[in-house]
């Protein structure tokens, strides 16, 4: 009798999961994926008009629920798990380039199948409905990848922070802060977004240097409450006094945008919403060691970039679908309203389940020659490195002016042609099998298996770390 498995087998999950990982990592990926995902289903304002497409914001409509962005924004939360994750596989004397290669192997082969669909429907949206159409599309498809381009970039400095002990690493936090804050005023000043791209980098640093802290088991409970009370307490002054506007995501009524470009605000919030996970992650840990938790959450990073790049599109086919039987949530003030928006939720998720059953195993399917084990170290692990820091900075340009415009399919090019440069310029590596305890756990956003195995650790267990190897809501 043949049997058909959507999801992955759960004994073999359970049991295939190692004591020392570090499960409170998971939890907060998994969390806070699902609400970007669900956040944006919410935040979406979309119909049908003679016009056409109308799109827009739940909390640009009713500005009275933006203080609630302050709990959504948590993607400060993935830069640190993933930032945790480099952190615990890094082993003593692994080449920079080649190093960051192998996570760029894994995090962009599901970016590269998203990529060759957009290809290839915009194309097709061009023969079928015209150039303004595909622009239009196009315009939108890629937007989410500013995350990877960033993701790609800051993973670089991991290694170097390893080197760093804990009062070095508070002094870089303090000091990304007052960068970015300096970058605000330039911005400010001279009245161009322009000065405030360097804090892109700068902001986002901010939870991988305390990811790689919280790796390290740097940071007392005690000190993390402490200076998270104080970054709130900071953030809320400079909303009061300070030039910066309440919502920390995207609502299309902003005067000074908090995350595009990242502002000082966005740091401190990166702070402390960084370090209240710190603190409690212990209590987090021993709770996904629940067989119904830790199934959910291991099935769900075991297909976390699949949930992240195709929510969107999900989104589209359960809004546009219950537009299609006459069914719309378009005004915050319409009567019913956040009965529809559960209704769309409700559609949403069944829609992303069967994407994420169809598309998740792309996530885990080697691709001939782009991932095979290879290194690179010294001058040749530099322009490995390199080459991977220049695919981030075009994914973020990509992002930014989206597949509508030359400049961004400039930039795909730039993206893909620059992977593959840093691929080629690598040796094939000497594989080395290693069992149970002593290989590195992978992480769900590059692309592996959540339920996979971990390093050994004089601290291993709930509280201790296992090993691992991507919209702010906006």
């Amino acid at each position: 009798m043949v049997t058909m498995r959507f999801l992955p087998d759960r004994t073999t999950v359970l049991d295939g999961t190692p004591d020392t990982r570090d499960r409170a990592i998971d939890v907060a990926r998994i969390l806070s994926l699902l609400v970007v995902m669900f956040g944006h289903c919410v935040l979406l304002l979309a119909t049908v008009t003679p016009s056409g497409v109308w799109v827009g914001n739940t909390l640009g409509a009713q500005r009275s629920l933006q203080p609630i962005t302050w709990v959504l924004q948590v993607m400060p939360l993935f830069f640190l798990a993933g930032a945790a994750s480099s952190a615990y596989g890094l082993k003593p004397g692994t080449p920079w380039g080649g190093w960051l290669l192998e996570r760029a192997q894994r995090l962009a082969r599901p970016v590269f199948w998203y990529l060759a669909f957009w290809s290839l429907a915009l194309g097709a949206t061009r023969v079928l409905l015209g150039e303004s159409s595909a622009v239009r599309l196009g315009g939108e498809s890629v937007a989410l990848l500013w995350f990877i381009g960033v993701y790609l970039v800051v993973l670089a400095f991991v290694p170097a922070l390893m080197r760093c002990g804990a009062i070095a690493l508070a002094g870089i936090v303090v000091a990304l802060l007052v960068a970015s804050a300096g970058f605000d005023g330039a911005r400010l000043a001279a009245g161009a977004i322009e000065w405030g791209f360097p804090n892109f980098l700068i902001v986002w640093l901010i939870p991988v240097v305390i990811g790689v802290a919280y790796a390290r088991r740097m940071i007392p409970v005690r000190v993390a409450l402490v200076v998270a009370a104080l970054a709130f307490a900071g953030a809320v002054a400079a909303v009061a006094v300070g030039p910066y506007d309440v919502p920390l995501v995207v609502t299309g009524t902003e005067t000074f945008s908090n995350t595009t470009p990242p502002t000082f605000l966005l740091g401190l919030h990166s702070v402390w919403v960084s370090l209240l996970f710190v603190a409690a992650a212990p209590a987090i840990g021993r709770w996904a060691r629940r067989p119904r938790v830790w199934y959910p959450v291991a099935v769900g990073n075991g297909g976390a970039m699949t949930l992240y790049l195709w929510h969107i599109p999900a989104i589209a086919v359960a809004a546009f679908g219950l537009h299609a039987v006459g069914i719309d949530a378009a005004d915050p003030a319409q009567a019913g309203f956040w009965g529809l928006m559960a209704l769309r939720a409700a559609v949403f998720a069944v829609v992303m389940f069967a994407l994420f059953v169809l598309l998740s195993p792309l996530e885990h399917r080697p691709l001939p020659w782009w991932d095979a084990r290879v290194t690179a170290a010294g001058g040749r692990g530099a322009l490995v490195g390199g080459l991977v820091c220049i695919a981030g900075v075009a994914a973020l340009l990509m992002a930014k002016e989206g597949l509508g415009s030359s400049l961004g399919w400039q930039a795909l090019a730039v993206f893909v042609l620059a992977l593959l440069g840093a691929r080629a310029a690598c040796r094939p590596a000497t594989v080395i099998v290693e069992r149970g305890a002593d290989r590195p756990q992978t992480d769900a956003l590059d692309g592996a298996a959540s339920a996979g195995p971990t390093v050994r650790g004089s601290q291993a267990g709930a509280e201790g770390p296992g090993l691992h190897r991507s919209t702010p809501i906006a």
